[in-house]
């Protein structure tokens, strides 16, 4: 990791993921033919990019049964213990509509309304993520979402990877479809034989997923365009240098784009945390996926002051933020920008990851500075509630005539002076 002592180094934000004009007219193609031919396209590309030719895409009891027996018991257990603790944290965000009566009659409102439906897709390939699967399902169980829906490719043994399949039966998915990809995307827009549309799409997914999503954007909702996974850890001359470099390749082993970064006041940290990244890089299982992102998309930011490392911090906007520093609590209201932050020495990013409760879902690549981690309202949506009393319409109605006649509206007048005309 190079050390710069000056904000002026290629910074945290990593181009946005737009994707080739070959994977979007892809991702067009692909979405197009599911939207024809429904489950006989994704049977057909699961046979293409999968390399499994399936003959249900539905994950069955005896699947499920079997996924537990894969499973040791302990690790079930974990996961059950993660799960209720993202419930505790969401409950907490719940909200209940409200009314307000004015003195004129008139009562406004808001009502507070779960999503009929949600699809939640999660990554196959080499590597499994049943964290995501209880982060994306808890919160929409507590919403009050009836059918959550779970897409993931299957396996080369046409099977879903069991500790997907047990943390989705734990967290309390409702349908299961072995199918990935943009074509997954698609039956959860579009709808098909098999697999009923969704009003929602959340999970991340490679460039071919996201494209997609952003593609249905409009037909369904979706949570985010998510990015590789990034990391500041803004420390001072009392953090552990091999606590520090732990915590960021925690991140780098993610993704070759992922980004790490420490902000520190002290110069001698960054020299002991830069070795230190330097020595444990090299017994580390993902050691060429860690090594490429610390090499392109690794920083150390030596500043002259704290303030001007929180500069630097909220500049960055990140995804996760570690605070190890004197008084961190203190410092906290200092933050504007971060997707999560993580406060003191024993907050490390992977107690968020699995088990705290907080989400990890979060906002990648600096839009943590006009975006939230996923949560409960994420499951649902507002009405607003009009209740308007005859002596507040009477009082007012030459008004909103005449507002809207400011407009040209002249049917929106009428639609009011019909009411009361004779009294107007």
């Amino acid at each position: 990791m190079k050390i710069y002592t000056s904000f002026d180094a290629p910074s945290l934000r990593r181009s946005v993921e737009n994707g080739t004009l070959e994977q979007r007219k892809a991702v067009l193609d692909i979405l197009e033919e599911v939207r024809k031919t429904g489950d006989d396209a994704l049977y057909h590309f699961t046979k293409q990019f999968d390399g499994v030719a399936l003959t249900t895409l539905t994950v069955s009891e005896k699947e499920m049964t079997e996924a537990y027996e894969k499973i040791d018991s302990s690790l079930v257990e974990i996961m059950r213990q993660a799960a209720r603790n993202i419930r505790e944290y969401h409950e907490k965000q719940k909200k209940t509509g409200w009314m307000m009566t004015r003195t004129d009659g008139t009562i406004l409102g808001q009502k507070v309304t779960p999503l009929d439906s949600v699809g939640v897709y999660v990554p196959g390939g080499t590597a499994a993520y049943p964290s995501s699967v209880l982060m994306t399902v808890v919160p929409a169980v507590v919403a009050g979402v009836e059918r959550i829906v779970m897409v993931s490719p299957p396996q080369k043994d046409g099977t879903i990877n069991p500790s997907v399949l047990v943390a989705a039966k734990e967290a309390g998915v409702t349908e299961i479809y072995k199918v990935g990809g943009a074509q997954a995307v698609a039956a959860l827009a579009y709808g098909t034989r098999t697999i009923a549309p969704v009003d929602k799409i959340v999970g991340p997914g490679n460039i071919y997923v996201a494209l997609a999503k952003r593609e249905v954007f409009g037909i369904v909702d979706i949570d985010m365009i998510a990015g590789p996974s990034e990391i500041v850890v803004l420390a001072d001359e009392t953090a552990k240098p091999h606590e520090v470099a732990a915590d960021l390749l925690s991140q780098a082993e993610h993704d070759p784009r992922s980004s790490c970064c420490l902000v520190t006041t002290s110069k001698s940290l960054a020299e002991a945390v830069q070795r230190e990244v330097e020595l444990q890089l090299r017994t580390l299982p993902r050691e060429q996926i860690a090594r490429a992102s610390i090499e392109d998309y690794g920083a150390i930011y030596v500043t002259d002051s704290l303030d001007a490392a929180i500069e630097v911090v909220n500049a960055l906007a990140p995804e996760h933020l570690e605070m190890i520093i004197e008084k961190a609590q203190e410092t906290l209201a200092k933050i504007k920008h971060a997707g999560a932050i993580f406060v003191g020495r024993y907050s490390s990013e992977p107690v968020g990851d699995y088990f705290a409760g907080t989400n990890h879902v979060l906002p990648t690549n600096g839009t943590a500075r006009f975006s939230s981690p996923l949560n409960l309202d994420d499951y649902q949506k507002k009405s607003s509630v009009i209740l308007y009393s005859e002596e507040a319409f009477k009082q007012n109605a030459n008004k909103i005539a005449a507002f809207a006649r400011l407009e040209g509206l002249e049917a929106h007048a009428r639609a009011i002076e019909s009411r009361f005309k004779e009294e107007i």
